[in-house]
């Protein structure tokens, strides 16, 4: 039993089917898409809201078994749910945020972050400023919940 390949899949939790995006991943390696997916509703049921979505690698080896390591929803999915946005801007990185996020929120996402079994000995700061950098691409302002929100932050002066 060694490992064929790994293959890295984004499946939404409790809801993976034998579908053509599973399909076109898991078939060449012979894998049985039913199995899988049986396994992985299982394994999210209890620790994920149906519909999230997650990263997923799976090892597939050549007697036809699997194994497979979840990991937690995408950064960029946790800040939106955050902020209650819907979609991210048409332009990364956009001068004026299109909205702000509270330290706080920032913090919490790190944690979840750090969960990640390539996160784990990474220290917190960095991984909160990995999302901090993620907030930015998405038009995101990070600042204190107390100011107004209508109010735009400050810009430089030239």
């Amino acid at each position: 039993m060694s490992l064929v390949r790994s293959v890295k899949l984004r499946v939404a939790a409790g809801n993976a089917k034998p579908g053509p995006a599973i399909g076109q991943a898991l078939g060449p390696l012979g894998v049985n898409m039913a199995e899988f997916c049986k396994q992985f509703n299982a394994a999210t049921e209890p620790l994920f809201h149906k519909d999230v979505p997650l990263s997923v690698t799976l090892n597939a080896m050549s007697d036809r078994s699997f194994t497979f390591n979840l990991k937690t929803p995408p950064t960029s999915w946790l800040i939106k749910q955050a902020i209650g946005m819907e979609k991210g801007p048409g332009r990364p990185n956009l001068a004026t945020p299109t909205a702000y996020i509270a330290p706080e929120v920032v913090y919490e996402i790190a944690q979840i972050k750090k969960q990640d079994e390539i996160l784990q000995f990474t220290p917190l700061k960095s991984v909160c400023r990995s999302v901090i950098g993620t907030c930015r691409t998405l038009g995101v302002a990070v600042r204190e919940v107390e100011e107004d929100e209508d109010e735009k932050p400050e810009e430089a002066a030239v």
